[in-house]
């Protein structure tokens, strides 16, 4: 396998993804506020400062030799996990113009290729 495709290159730039987003959602919080689904209990603010929270620690998890396969699974179910969010926004961006509906839709499949990506980053050296 090319070495840009071994696991432990892959986590260190799946870090940098997550690590980024995490910030995201401190620096630029209503994009992400928008998304949360209203029938998660509490303000939207909260579930945002929480996943960015998450994010930034399977980051660093991701990193760490000891905790990234432990991580990397985390990642997986994470990018699952946040799939409504995705749908939501879709629904949301319905009437919008076509460039942001493409935008939205097309963040739906991209979940598949962050799952097999997290899982990836997650195996042993070989």
């Amino acid at each position: 396998m090319p070495r840009s495709f071994r696991p432990a290159r892959s986590a260190l730039l799946l870090a940098g993804l997550l690590a980024s987003a995490g910030v995201a959602h401190f620096v630029a919080p209503r994009q992400f506020d928008a998304t949360v689904p209203r029938t998660l209990p509490g303000s939207p603010r909260v579930w945002t400062q929480a996943s960015g929270v998450v994010e930034l620690a399977l980051a660093a998890g991701l990193v760490v030799p000891a905790t990234r396969r432990a991580s990397a699974r985390a990642t997986a179910v994470f990018f699952a996990g946040v799939f409504p969010a995705n749908v939501k926004m879709a629904y949301d961006w319905r009437n919008r113009s076509p460039r942001a509906r493409a935008l939205a839709y097309g963040r739906l499949p991209l979940q598949v290729p962050l799952v097999l990506w997290a899982r990836h980053a997650g195996r042993a050296e070989g």
